[in-house]
């Protein structure tokens, strides 16, 4: 006898043959759906963070039409949706601040509507970890179409790459390198299509992390924004989330720690963002899997630098799709993956690598040839960082790994702005840039500032990096020899406070280590006078208020503290 056909979320309110049900069809069917769409078929929504103000994402109200193509073929009933669109280029005072605001929306809008799957579409920084964090938290089947990188920038007949070529070149002109009216020709060849960052910036980071879950189709990272296979990629992730209804194959069943595991080794060999770090964190959180910040550094310890992408290598996403795109990649570390690990296309990992091939050796190496031996995160822990801080090592200079110098310290973003450029600045190649007070609570929201531009009378000398701390974050797009994410971060009283100019700083990033070398009475008298003196509360009112009364440090993933964990996708009243 066969079984009885389970009875799908959208029946409760769909299916009912009451005034309920009448409701709940009759105000649907003004928009000229027929009577036969709610005769049982899955309900697929499609969480679309599509804006203008978000150029990464102005194409997805297109992208969308495709996903609702393969749903209606597969016989689903396919419902768009709106979330807010975080577009990191343009929001101030930046986007980081809004992602746990997303998440809540996302949540609640999947829970409280009768939908029985989504699919995410997002792709500028912050949208996609704030979708994921929020499906997480209700455990629908899911799975995510990302907007894509943008082409390759070019300009004078070579190609540049967004975000890192643009701070490189602002420091050529602020060195007398580069002209103005140069800098500013470069604008127009920089973004030449829709998508995101064309680099291995945080988007694209982000991107490759969906298909590593395994929650994306294969060449969802790489595939161009504006190729016409990722419309044929949406058209196929419509048809194929309704069969993950209809098994009832839920999100948690791709969020287990051997994912997790696997996507932080993929993430350590392509060079990936640092902020993948504190999404990750969340979205464990919010998954109720264990995970650390030093598990980032255990488990990509033993990984090296495979994908020669800017900023850590030469190459742009288009490039590396067309050398083999993450499978190709993930073919090469195979060794070191759970092979195991279903995705949501129907095939294992390993199933799904398998035929994999590199065309382009130059731009994804190899375990016995690598990019490069030194890549992942490196997490740092001392009496500055007693809750850890993180650095990019692949995108550092390797003489800057170890340094000892002389603190410059900036109290806030505006006091490195006003003085930074000051002929008399007491700074010298040796120093090390401070700069506190941009962490989570204290900008508020955690900007990607840390990687602070240098002093113009060094670019004047030639001085190309210097040794830089903070509690703020940097574009994934960004280089250099950058501590970040330091916890606790100097407004809720975290050691970053109490450093002064003067005061000497120890890194040791292949032993980990981050030391200001100030005798431990001192820096109790210092707290002391910190405590004292303090005045600021913060904001008052709003959701810049809830957030920092309640958001988690960046070893904590900064999400809110009410957030983590799960509330799954039971509502038990009806609406009238």
């Amino acid at each position: 006898m066969a079984d009885k056909k389970r009875v799908l979320r959208s029946a409760l309110s769909y299916g009912k043959l009451d005034r309920d049900g009448f409701i709940h069809r009759s105000w649907m069917k003004a928009q000229g759906l027929p009577d036969d769409v709610f005769d049982g078929r899955p309900v697929i929504g499609i969480c679309n963070t599509w804006s203008e103000l978000t150029p990464c994402n102005a194409h997805l109200r297109e992208i969308a039409e495709y996903v609702k193509r393969g749903v209606w073929e597969a016989g689903g009933l396919p419902l768009e949706f709106p979330a807010m669109s975080l577009g990191e280029t343009q929001m101030r005072p930046t986007a980081m601040l809004y992602r746990n605001l997303l998440a809540m929306e996302v949540e609640e809008s999947i829970r409280a509507n009768p939908i029985d799957g989504v699919v995410l579409l997002g792709g500028c920084d912050k949208t996609t970890p704030g979708q994921l964090m929020g499906a997480a938290s209700v455990d629908l089947p899911t799975m995510i179409v990302s907007s894509g990188p943008m082409l390759n920038g070019k300009y004078r007949g070579r190609d540049i790459g967004s975000g890192t070529d643009v701070w490189r070149l602002s420091e050529d002109v602020r060195a007398g390198r580069m002209s103005a009216s140069e800098f500013f020709a470069v604008e127009a060849g920089m973004s030449r299509s829709r998508g995101t960052c064309m680099t291995m910036g945080s988007a694209s980071s982000f991107a490759a992390v969906a298909e590593s879950f395994g929650l994306a189709l294969p060449y969802n990272a790489t595939l161009p924004a504006v190729d016409a296979r990722r419309q044929a990629m949406a058209h196929l992730t419509g048809r194929r989330i309704v069969q993950l209804v209809e098994d009832d194959c839920r999100l948690s069943r791709f969020l287990t720690r051997a994912a997790f595991e696997n996507v932080i080794r993929v993430h350590a060999a392509l060079g990936g963002s640092t902020n993948t770090v504190i999404h990750l964190l969340a979205l464990a959180g919010r998954a109720e899997i264990p995970l650390t910040l030093d598990d980032f550094d255990a488990l990509g310890r033993d990984v090296p630098l495979l994908a020669n992408i800017q900023p850590s290598g030469r190459f742009l996403m288009e490039d590396l799709h067309y050398a083999g795109g993450l499978p190709a990649l993930m073919k090469a570390m195979q060794s070191l993956l759970h092979l195991d690990a279903p995705t949501a296309e129907g095939r294992t990992l390993g199933e799904i690598i398998g035929d994999a091939e590199c065309y382009v050796p130059e731009v994804i190496g190899d375990l016995d040839a690598p990019v490069n031996e030194t890549a992942g995160i490196w997490v740092l822990h001392g009496n500055l960082a007693p809750g850890g801080a993180i650095m990019k090592p692949s995108a550092a200079s390797p003489q800057l790994l170890r340094h000892r110098g002389k603190a410059l310290v900036f109290d806030t973003i505006e006091d490195f702005k006003s003085r930074i450029d000051t002929p008399d600045l007491d700074v010298d190649a040796s120093s090390v840039l401070v700069l506190r007070g941009c962490g989570p609570v204290g900008y508020p929201g955690m900007p990607e500032v840390g990687n602070m531009p240098l002093p113009r009378k060094l670019l004047d000398r030639g001085v190309s990096d210097m040794l830089r701390l903070s509690d703020a974050r940097m574009s994934g797009t960004a280089f250099g020899t950058v501590v970040l994410h330091i916890a606790p971060e100097a407004e809720v009283g975290g050691p970053l406070a109490l450093v002064r100019s003067g005061d000497e700083i120890l890194l040791d990033g292949p032993a980990r280590r981050l030391e200001l070398l100030v005798e431990d009475r001192e820096l109790e008298e210092r707290r002391a006078a910190w405590e004292r003196t303090r005045s600021d509360n913060g904001p008052t009112r709003g959701y810049l208020a809830l957030s920092a009364r309640h958001i988690l440090q960046a070893d904590r993933g900064c999400d809110l503290d009410f957030l983590r964990g799960a509330s799954g996708s039971t509502v038990e009243r009806e609406s009238h």
